[in-house]
Parts: structure tokens; sequence; C-alpha cells
């Protein structure tokens, strides 16, 4: 099984962790997502230009034709009968015949506070950032707007609760590791849900960092990385100004490590290969987490990381 790395310049594919050899297998642009599922043949990679699909292992790719040209999100139903897509600007999309056509669920846009999704520096519009779907609630799905919030759907994305009361507007990721259980990354905050997002504890009250991206749970830990402040910092001698923490008990404590590059540079995506831990930063180092807890540098590959997938 190939890793497949999705960067500022599209997908990168390497076979082994450490990095042998690494060559770009999509010029796509920027690609926020690259993503399997147990559900669904092939990897999926959204990005700037339209989603994409490999069936291939990531050799070669083709694009499904989803209205909007810029893709942020992607996300099978555990019944592998429905595709799911969010875009920028903020539009929710399903396909019930594997990506060759598709239907915008209308509902979304209904949502009470949807007129206050945008911020400038999105040129005053949002995106669906994250979708998250679990196999014992499979009608429901969940969706994080970068800026909007966190929205859930219990009939298949046909009609919509906000459940945006207590967590952050500024959504970058929604990690979904229960069926009600959630933690969210955001731009002011880490936050976690253990009922589907009708409350919320900030889990990074001790912490100094509040910028977040992307949360990982892999064998009862969970791993998560912050910067200071937003990208527009992330320059000058110390760059990100970053932390990785990692919490054997859920969030409610966190232990900060070091690793290599850090903490200049900040860790924006996860996965795990063959039970080792997998991250990469925004400077396009991939590391890897040892048996013993140690992290060591993987490889470089030549644009920042944006996501990762086996």
């Amino acid at each position: 099984m190939a890793v497949l790395i999705g960067t500022r310049d599209g997908v990168y594919r390497t076979a082994t962790v450490p990095v042998d050899d690494v060559e770009q297998v999509l010029d796509s642009g920027d690609v926020p997502r690259v993503q399997t599922f147990p559900e669904v043949d092939g990897v999926f990679a959204a990005t700037k230009t339209g989603l994409y699909r490999s069936m291939d292992d990531g050799r070669t790719w083709e694009g499904l034709g989803v209205p909007q040209e810029e893709v942020y999100s992607v996300v099978a139903s555990p019944d592998s009968e429905r595709l799911y897509a969010g875009t920028h600007p903020a539009h929710l999309y399903v396909s019930t015949d594997r990506g060759e056509t598709w239907r915008e669920l209308e509902g979304f846009q209904e949502l009470p506070s949807r007129d206050e999704w945008h911020t400038p520096r999105h040129r005053n519009e949002a995106h669906v950032r994250s979708l998250g779907v679990h196999p014992e609630t499979p009608d429901r799905v969940i969706a994080g707007v970068e800026v909007g919030g966190i929205h859930v759907s219990d009939d298949q994305g046909e009609t919509w609760t906000e459940r945006r009361d207590g967590v952050h507007d500024d959504v970058h990721d929604v990690h979904v590791y229960g069926a009600d259980e959630y933690i969210v990354s955001c731009g002011d905050g880490l936050y976690r849900t253990r009922d589907a997002g009708q409350s919320w504890t900030r889990l990074d009250t001790d912490l100094a960092h509040r910028y977040f991206r992307e949360a990982f749970t892999f064998n009862g830990r969970l791993y998560a990385a912050a910067a200071r402040s937003s990208p527009g910092t992330w320059s000058g001698d110390t760059g990100a100004d970053a932390i990785l923490v990692e919490s054997t008990d859920f969030g409610e404590t966190f232990e900060a490590v070091s690793y290599p590059g850090g903490p200049a540079e900040v860790i924006l995506a996860w996965t795990q290969i063959d039970g080792n831990v997998v991250a990469g930063t925004n400077e396009g180092r991939l590391l890897s987490r040892d048996a013993d807890g140690t992290w060591t540098d993987a490889g470089q590959v030549p644009a920042g990381i944006r996501s990762l997938a086996e």
C-alpha cells in the first residue's frame, strides 16, 4: 500500500516511510484532503481544482465533476451508497452512483446561521472544511465549516441542525472517533463533544497555543499540534512556534513532546502506517513515531503537507 501525500502543490506518492523515493502523481494545486474509506474502493483527493479519485493506489486519477470547482472535503457513508463533497463556497453535494452525478443538499443552505458564514481572508465566503461519519450512526453526517461552526444531519444530509454553540466557528477539522464523540480543531482552540455536539468541552485551556489544524487518535492515544497563531505569523526566527502534544485520556491532560522540525514547523496532517503514527508538516517534512514514543524524521516532499492517507 502506497502513502499518498496531499500538499500545496498536488498529490505525491511514496511506497515507503521513511521515504526512499517520492513522485508527484496529481498536479491539482492545493489538496486540503486526501482520503481512503473502508467502504469504498480507491483513494480520493479533495483539491482546489476539483474532486479526484484513483483506483490504482494513486498512480492515475480521474475528476469526479463536483459542481463547485474548489472541493475541501469528502466522506463516504458506512454503507458505501453515498459520497459527500464539501466545497468553497460552502455547499454540500451527494452522489449515489460513485461520483458519476451529484445533487446539492439544499437543506444545508437553510441553516439559521448561513448568512454569517464568511470571512475576509476567504474572499468573504466560507467552505465546508471537514466532513465526518461513523459506522454506528450511518445516517448521520457531521460538517465543519470554516468559518461557520459545526452542523449535524441525521437523515443523510437532507436536513440539518446547528451544533455550533460552545465551539469556535473557525473549524479546520472534525475528527470522529466515536458515534457521538468528536474532537474539533479550530483556529482558536481544541474542543471535544461526547453528545454529538450538543455540548462542548474546551481541551486546550492549559496550553499556550491556540491554532489547531487536525487531531488524530490511534490505539487509545490522542495526538494534536498547534501554532501560537495563524499561518500569517509562521515566518521569522521561530517559524510557527508550534507544539506537539499527546494524551492518553482523550484530552483531559496533555504531554508536550519534541519532534524534528519543531517548533519552527507545525504538524498539519496525520495517518497510521503498519501500526506507526505518521505526521506531515507545513514545510513538507514527514515524521514517524517509533515504538518507544520518539518522533523521527521520515523524509521530505517538495511542498507543504496538508493531508495524508495510506
